[in-house]
């Protein structure tokens, strides 16, 4: 499954999140794959795509960074995923 994770830096302080990052890696969890991910400078936001069987295994990746950052997950589809499942008669 993919997941859009909306990170949230705490205070808007991106520091030690970087730090933390730089120190341990992103921490994932093994059946958890990061995709890619964008930074939004201005608002202090990472967004990110994720790969997981399940969001519980996403729950243990962000549990890992939840004192530092706020999390919003959403499961999504790829544009070819969603179009396959929309019937055109």
């Amino acid at each position: 499954m993919l997941f859009m994770v909306i990170e949230r830096f705490k205070g808007s302080n991106p520091r030690p999140v970087g730090e933390r990052f730089r120190r341990s890696g992103r921490m994932l969890p093994a059946d958890v794959v990061y995709q890619t991910s964008w930074i939004d400078p201005d608002a202090g936001r990472c967004f990110q795509v994720m790969e997981a069987p399940s969001l519980q295994s996403l729950d243990e990746w962000t549990r890992r960074w939840d004192d530092l950052a706020d999390f919003e997950v959403i499961p999504v589809l790829t544009s070819a995923e969603y179009w396959a499942t929309i019937p055109f008669d």
